[in-house]
């Protein structure tokens, strides 16, 4: 029996995972997106369930941008573990540069504030509990800021502090960016995994052991022991992993990929979660996947497949908390949204900023997960002001997405479909509309958007469209995926009057 790839689709990268008795427990990296690392659960490693997010509230997440160096900020490369009762989950926040950690007795939260950690320079971390009793704090050093590889000191999982100076333990093969270290103590082994090549075509995973968890480090003479570099498989960019043994002694491993379009060779749904066995040499080395490559179907082997979660493809917000599939673009301000002010909807206020601000806009959006889908929502709207606006929006950053939406321009109520790419941007089409309740629509393909509005669920209008690869990370750049959102904005003030979505449908359709 086979499994797909990739087992979590869509902007879900850097994936760490840890098992608990039959239950494995899943984290990905969130960049800028509220609340912070989704977490997931599984009792096969093949089908997930999201079951909330690790960092819930604004004290655990500031994401106030300081600085505009880079257009990824926020949460990298989150690793969890479970030990004696408590699962951790350790992680850097880019826009602070701060490394911090918070713990929960369940993994469905509450999870506690942060815990600092001072004096390291470094990003990507892990922790390792060593039989012995000691904590292990191992990172990837911040370039500029130290050497250029992987730090490790002692821990003191109580207090956050380092019980000893950063030591750099291993260097890499070789490759650029090592990063990502995750330590492990396997059969009287210390292996250290480590991620090389920067997370785009020549990314890879490497490893190195040693007797002590310090080294001296013996590199595996079969590195990399993943990649998919200078291969057309399907799935490429393969690497930062994380090792997990499943209860029946079978070794297993989660890492990043992605998928390019075939006839562009970008690709706009980010990274995702990739799954794939692994096996050890009777040196005492492991290989993940077929031959150190990652492909799109695996053997299942001993695994005992459920059943797939159902997807959702209806929301109606008849509840009073989104699900956790949605987000926010950083932090939303406060009454700029609301499941309550009408029931069976999601109204929003807009703000001052606007979809291309480094601010908080009103936004709510969820990943695309499908090449091929259809999104689709009812809105009710009537913009009573000059610049009140709302909408749907295909959005990657605040530089590169497209939108379908209705505002107020010279005291007449119009539907327009924009699109803006880099310092570009265009209104590609205006017109006409006076009912206070549209239809909005996108039709996804792997190359195309394609932009609709109805009047009635019997009626359709195309107003625009878009190529996929104009949003896709080679273009755009950072590191996420698209969402799909719904917005509003004031153009330059709070707007007072709502926006009000009363469903939202997420189809998908064709291969994907």
């Amino acid at each position: 029996m086979k499994f797909k790839n990739p087992v979590i689709s869509g902007f879900h990268p850097d994936p760490s995972i840890c098992r608990v008795g039959g239950d494995f427990y899943l984290v990905t990296s969130s960049f800028e997106y509220f609340p912070g690392i989704p977490i997931f659960h599984s009792s096969d490693l093949v089908n997930w369930e999201q079951i909330g997010h690790v960092l819930t509230r604004e004290s655990q997440l500031p994401l106030k941008r300081v600085h505009s160096y880079t257009t990824s900020q926020g949460i990298y490369a989150p690793t969890i573990r479970h030990h004696n009762g408590r699962f951790y989950v350790i992680t850097t926040n880019i826009t602070i540069r701060k490394t911090f950690y918070v713990w929960a007795d369940h993994p469905e939260g509450p999870w506690s504030e942060p815990i600092f950690i001072e004096d390291l320079a470094g990003y990507d971390p892990s922790l390792f509990f060593d039989d012995d009793g000691k904590v292990y704090l191992t990172a990837a050093g911040f370039p500029g800021f130290g050497p250029d590889g992987i730090l490790q000191a002692e821990f003191d999982i109580e207090s956050g502090q380092l019980l000893s100076e950063c030591k750099l333990i291993w260097e890499g093969t070789g490759g650029s960016s090592p990063e990502g270290p995750h330590l492990y103590k396997i059969n009287d082994w210390y292996y250290l995994l480590v991620a090389e090549g920067g997370t785009e075509n020549g990314h890879m995973v490497t490893i190195t052991r040693s007797r002590n968890p310090y080294g001296p480090f013996e590199s595996n003479p079969n590195n990399p022991i993943l990649s998919n570099r200078s291969t057309k498989l399907p799935i490429q960019a393969t690497g930062h992993a994380d090792l997990v043994q499943a209860s029946d002694g079978s070794w297993w491993s989660v890492f990043l990929g992605f998928r390019p379009v075939k006839s562009t060779k970008v690709h706009h749904l980010g990274r995702e979660t990739n799954l794939a066995p692994v096996e050890w040499s009777e040196e005492g080395w492991p290989m993940i996947g077929i031959n150190g490559r990652a492909e799109v179907e695996h053997e299942t082997k001993s695994l005992p497949l459920g059943e797939p979660i159902p997807w959702q493809e209806k929301e109606e917000f008849e509840t009073a908390s989104l699900s956790p599939t949605w987000n926010f673009y950083r932090h939303p301000a406060q009454g700029s949204w609301s499941l309550t002010e009408r029931k069976g909807s999601l109204t929003l206020y807009g703000q001052a900023c606007t979809l291309n601000d480094y601010e908080s806009p009103a936004f709510v959006g969820r990943r695309q997960q499908h090449f091929n889908c259809e999104i689709s929502t009812w809105m009710e709207f009537s913009p009573n002001e000059e610049g009140e606006e709302a909408g749907l929006t295909v959005f990657m950053n605040e530089n590169y997405h497209y939108e379908v939406a209705k505002t107020l321009k010279r005291g007449k109520s119009i539907l327009l479909f924009r699109r803006r790419v880099g310092s570009l941007w265009k209104v590609e089409k205006e017109v006409e509309y006076d009912e206070s309740t549209v239809g909005l629509i996108v039709n996804a393909t792997e190359t195309s958007f394609t932009f609709s509005y109805r009047k009635t669920t019997d009626d359709l209008e195309v107003i625009g469209s878009g190529e996929t690869a104009l949003l896709s990370t080679q273009v755009a750049g950072g590191f996420t995926g698209l969402y799909f959102g719904l917005y509003a904005t004031g153009n330059g003030k709070v707007s007072t009057t709502p926006a009000r979505f009363d469903n939202f449908h997420y189809v998908p359709s064709g291969e994907n």
